[in-house]
């Protein structure tokens, strides 16, 4: 079984225009769902699954971010902040990663959204259990279409049986999301310059016509919380699944 990564990269640095008018006057992982703002969700995983650090990087109301986790700051994990409020735009996932990538030690990290919502607890340690980076660029967390809630894309991934990722393309349709985490090693992005771009092009341009992409699948459902009618929908289902459980 390989090692826990020490090292989370929290996504918070997002404008949320589709949460509007939920995002006029906070970022996006500061929204409130069922009772714990998105970054609260997010950290208390990385909690429960033993991880020493996250990096959470920041730009449309940076400062309300950074004042909200200082409560955060004399608990798990550490919280350091990468700060791309000081720059001109948000770099997306790949171009933060790299700004903040001083702040990793050599090996496994993770990277995780700030909006996506589970009831998996065994995910990130089963991601790492499985993460082998001899065979690995990368290894994504996905959910089932069919246990997608508020996600309304046609899919991202195929699967083979050995868990290897192929991009759906221009197939109407694949079974699995992205699901939010992925576990990848500083090594594929020292060089880089940090410049705009998505995690995404990097996994469909790069790792998966290499066959270095891989799956692990939540058990049960996914709550994608990207626009105000998913964050009412996402409250609605862990109320419900929390009264079927005490029932």
């Amino acid at each position: 079984m390989s090692a826990m990564p020490t090292h989370a990269m929290v996504f918070a640095a997002g404008l949320g225009t589709r949460m509007r008018p939920l995002t006029n006057d906070r970022p996006k992982a500061l929204v409130d769902v069922d009772g714990r703002c998105l970054v609260d969700h997010m950290l208390d995983r990385l909690a429960e699954a033993g991880v020493g650090t996250a990096v959470v990087n920041s730009f449309h109301f940076a400062d309300k971010l950074v004042a909200h986790l200082a409560p955060r700051s004399t608990g798990a994990p550490k919280l350091i902040f990468s700060r791309e409020d000081e720059l001109a735009e948000p770099l997306e996932t790949e171009g933060g990663l790299v700004y903040a990538l001083h702040h990793f030690p050599d090996g496994p990290l993770l990277t995780c959204n700030a909006d996506a919502l589970w009831l998996d607890d065994t995910a990130i340690k089963r991601m790492a259990g499985a993460f082998d980076p001899e065979r690995m660029d990368g290894l994504l967390l996905l959910a089932r279409l069919d246990e997608a809630l508020g996600f309304d894309g046609p899919g991202d991934f195929f699967m083979d049986e050995a868990g290897r990722l192929t991009r759906r393309g221009e197939a109407p349709s694949a079974p699995y999301a992205y699901a939010g985490v992925q576990i990848t090693t500083k090594a594929k992005f020292d060089g880089k310059s940090a410049t705009k771009r998505s995690l995404a092009r990097t996994w469909f341009d790069e790792w998966s016509p290499k066959g270095r992409l891989y799956g692990l699948v939540l058990d049960g459902p996914w709550l994608h919380v990207g626009d105000p009618q998913a964050r009412l929908d996402a409250e609605a289902k862990l109320q419900a699944l929390r009264a079927s459980t005490q029932a």
